[in-house]
């Protein structure tokens, strides 16, 4: 597309919520100009065909949708959906000898007797009804706010009204909770995992950042639920960025933007393309990608970044696999979250092994097939012979531990998780996995080094840095998007209230900037 000289709002970068901002500044008549490295939108919020020759459309780094609001949504026109998941999770253990589990899900009768079957009574079924009718009231009351101005630290502790919740939350380390409220390993671990998704922390880490990641994980669309993105998580993008062009913005791909010079009321951007460089000018830039890469682009100190810890896998299957626990059907033991080597003590070994520096002895991780709930990432040939997808997200693997040899370290990683979830299978993984044109396996890794090479997401961090609490603190601004600088703004993950797909930064930088056109206007 024809970049012109100057525009109302320059974004740099064109992930999903540089897409959503661009989208309502020009559904609000601003004249918008999209700037993407890479020769496609999305970011991390993409769907590809990574298998030579195999028909299978998959969401390539992220692929639940929860944080995303139903208001971008509709404020945007999406022709967007997502499906519900009929079972939470199931987390497979052995107990007296033999194979066991827990299976959350398919109506309350049921689940109350799995965890029965389980604990050998109702304690920890009412305990974990009584934990998450707490944790949804709070999501009740806190998922509204993240679209509307930032607020106080005692406005939202007001908003929640409940003082345990806040104790819980906000205050002291969650696993004083776990433990206080839980008494089976297993169940202590399963409530655990959402602190520690994409975040390297131990359950009583005094930084809270553990909180921080598990508030996010059950707050989600007021509920906690995490949904299957009909299509996969491309369909998402690409629905944005049809609303954005549909809207007038601009969307040039394979423009990289390297500097932003502003004196607080106009911007000029450089650029880059395979035929030299650019200048275009804008009263604002909004700047969809990391702390530090907006530190470089503004040519300021960058802050120290934040450390990835997580193993993505990709896989295809010819057939999803027989469990070892005969009792539950691998079509809904792989529909929800599929938990591996989750129990309390093992995330904490898992934990302290990688803080030592070295690959956990039982790497943690947890799985789930998107063609159970939503098979139209599959082509018609795959569906008729019963393919099915499997999502692996891997815990407590920190950058630093492949920082000597990446190739090397996820190869090791990668088979030693595999036998984690082997040890739950009654056939070898490896049986099950179908293979591309060129006869390799339909398996694919990504470590925290990858995705810092791919997406720039600085030490592979898939937050951009740790995430904060949903309110105001010192220098978080007004929307918790500002900058240094008046007229540039962080619309990415990094920003307050960010992380995850959903949309809000790049929803709360519009507003800021429509605010700003108000005041002037005014």
């Amino acid at each position: 597309m024809p970049v012109h000289e100057g525009y109302d709002a320059v974004i740099v970068g064109g992930g999903h919520n540089g897409l959503v901002a661009a989208a309502y500044l020009a559904r609000a008549g601003r004249s918008v100009l999209v700037l993407e490295r890479l020769g496609n939108t999305g970011g991390a919020a993409v769907s590809t065909r990574p298998f030579a020759g195999v028909d299978a459309r998959l969401s390539r780094y992220s692929y639940l949708v929860s944080l995303l609001p139903r208001k971008i949504v509709r404020d945007l026109s999406l022709d967007f959906r997502v499906r519900g998941r009929t079972v939470s999770s199931y987390t497979p253990v052995e107990r007296d000898g033999r194979p066991t589990g827990l299976l959350v899900g398919g109506g309350e009768r049921r689940t109350r007797e799995a965890f029965r079957r389980l604990t050998g009574s109702d304690r920890e079924y009412e305990a974990w009804q009584r934990f998450y009718g707490m944790t949804g009231r709070v999501a009740q009351r806190v998922f509204p706010t993240l679209t509307e101005p930032l607020p106080t630290r005692d406005e939202l502790r007001g908003r929640i009204d409940d003082e345990e919740a806040w104790r819980v939350l906000f205050e002291e380390p969650v696993g004083v909770a776990v433990e206080e409220n839980f008494s089976d390993d297993l169940v202590r671990g399963v409530v655990l995992t959402d602190a520690l998704i994409g975040t390297f922390a131990d359950a009583h880490d005094p930084s809270l950042r553990q909180n921080r990641c598990f508030l996010y994980h059950v707050i989600g669309g007021g509920t906690g639920a995490w949904d299957v993105p009909v299509g996969g998580m491309g369909a998402l993008t690409d629905a944005i960025a049809g609303a954005a062009r549909g809207a007038g913005a601009v969307i040039a791909t394979g423009h990289e933007a390297i500097r932003v010079e502003t004196d607080g009321r106009t911007a000029e951007v450089t650029y880059r393309t395979a035929d030299g460089e650019g200048v275009v000018a804008a009263r604002h830039v909004l700047v969809n990608a990391s702390p530090q890469e907006l530190a470089t682009l503004t040519g300021e100190a960058a802050p120290t970044p934040a450390e990835g810890a997580q193993l993505k896998v990709n896989m295809l299957l010819k057939r999803l696999p027989k469990l070892r626990d005969s009792s539950v059907d691998p079509r809904e033991a792989f529909s929800g979250t599929f938990h591996v080597a989750e129990g309390y003590e093992q995330l904490a070994t898992a934990h302290a092994q990688a803080a030592a520096g070295r690959l956990p002895d039982a790497p943690p991780s947890e799985i789930y097939c998107h063609s159970l709930t939503d098979a139209s990432i599959l082509g018609p040939e795959l569906v008729e012979q019963g393919y099915q997808t499997l999502t692996l997200f891997g815990l407590h693997t920190p950058a630093r531990l492949f920082a000597h040899d990446n190739d090397a370290v996820r190869a090791e990683l990668l088979k030693s998780t595999l036998a984690q979830l082997d040890a739950q299978l009654a056939e070898p993984l490896a049986d099950c996995l179908a293979t591309d044109a060129d006869g390799r396996p339909c398996i694919e890794a990504k470590t925290p080094l990858d995705l810092e090479r791919d997406l720039r997401l600085p030490g592979g961090n898939i937050f951009h840095r740790d995430l904060a609490f949903p309110y105001a603190q010192e220098g978080t601004g007004r929307w918790g998007v500002e900058t240094a600088h008046a007229n540039v703004l962080l619309c990415g993950a990094g920003a307050v209230r960010g992380g995850g797909v959903s949309g809000v930064p790049g929803h709360n930088a519009a507003m800021a900037v429509l605010e700003e056109d108000g005041r002037r206007e005014n």
